[in-house]
């Protein structure tokens, strides 16, 4: 079989088997499939990555009053979780050594938060946060971490997949994320009661009863057999889509290293990132917006980097830690096409687009 089909195989297995609800083989496997290519003990397939966060947040205590650390530079996602646990965010600012959440703005927020109850820490652009650091504070803190690794799987931090390194590991297969279900998420945890009890509450929190009986609050967020049949067969092209991810990153920084004004998203050597997206930064007299408007005239799709949650209008009001590193790279920064089915043509035409503006 080639890099691709197999999903059809595990999707036909699940309507011969008229398993089509979320029970069945697919989800039992597509769990163990999961943790096993990541390294965890256990995981709960889900609806979506949010869903993920949102159990997380309450396997770890959360609620009402309690403070959540949480990146500025994200998806509101990430954060609005924190938000359905009647919880307050704090945001933290990114540094430019990685672009996630910065260590310092972290030890800071702590400091000023001593009663924070739980870090979300998210690996943006499938580049890996500084976990040796982020995992030492909140060790230090005795503070609950939950690593968004949404735009992450299939990155490593010195060896190790990113989603591995906190309590617990959130995954997304929306479907712009480098495997898809078309929409799902797994929650990943070394400790196997708390998975079974999110699987719990995943399923209305139904009791072992002969009747329907319900003593805890519950939520819809269990994963169909259907889609995680097509996210099994999406794990085994992971690693090939890894590749073509880090292909495309490399041919826009042979191409585009050398115009004036444009950096690249950061490189560390205890870092192998997915490059889920190729993101490029601009401090020239060529702005984002002008890259963007210009591939857009060719019918290309390029996009803003993330809008810091801070500079939100419904999160203005939270408080932010840090020195607005955040604000600067949403301002710079261009994310541009990075689909695994582009072909060195596609790339091409986009380099030529970009170049143009430097000879204009």
């Amino acid at each position: 079989m080639s890099d691709e089909g197999y999903e059809m195989q595990y999707i036909q297995e699940a309507f011969d088997t008229n398993w089509i609800a979320p029970l069945g083989e697919n989800v039992n496997q597509f769990e163990k499939e999961l943790a096993a290519k990541v390294g965890s003990r256990s995981a709960a397939a889900l609806s979506s990555g949010t869903a993920a966060i949102h159990l997380a947040l309450k396997a770890a205590g959360v609620g009402e009053g309690d403070i959540v650390f949480c990146p500025t530079l994200t998806f509101s996602a990430t954060a609005n979780p924190i938000i359905y646990q009647n919880a307050t965010p704090v945001f933290i600012d990114s540094d430019y050594e990685t672009w996630n959440m910065c260590p310092h703005a972290l030890e800071e927020a702590m400091l000023k938060y001593p009663q924070v109850k739980a870090v979300i820490v998210v690996h943006l652009y499938g580049l890996s946060a500084n976990m040796d650091r982020i995992v030492e504070l909140c060790k230090k803190h005795n503070v609950v971490l939950i690593e968004d690794a949404a735009e992450s799987l299939g990155t490593f931090y010195k060896d190790k997949h990113t989603g591995t390194f906190g309590n617990y590991g959130i995954f997304s297969f929306n479907g712009n994320k480098i495997i898809t279900t078309s929409g799902g998420g797994m929650l990943v945890s070394n400790n196997e009661e708390i998975i079974a009890k999110a699987r719990f509450w995943a399923t209305q929190s139904r009791d072992k009863a002969r009747h329907y009986q319900h003593s805890e609050l519950g939520f819809n967020y269990r994963m169909s057999n259907v889609v995680a049949g097509i996210g099994r067969g999406q794990l085994k092209v992971l690693d090939l889509r890894v590749e073509k991810k880090r292909y495309i990153f490399e041919f826009y920084k042979r191409e585009l290293g050398g115009l004036e004004g444009i950096d690249f998203m950061p490189s560390n050597e205890w870092n192998k990132p997915n490059y889920w997206l190729s993101t490029i930064t601009m401090h020239g007299k060529v702005r984002p917006i002008t890259i963007m408007e210009a591939l857009e005239k060719e019918n290309i799709e390029s996009r803003p980097v993330w809008k810091p949650m801070h500079m939100q209008p419904f999160f203005g009001k939270f408080d932010l830690v840090g020195t607005n590193v955040s604000e600067d790279l949403f301002e710079n920064g261009v994310c541009l096409p990075s689909d695994t089915k582009m072909t060195d043509d596609d790339l091409i035409r986009v380099v030529k687009v970009i170049k143009g503006l430097w000879l204009a």
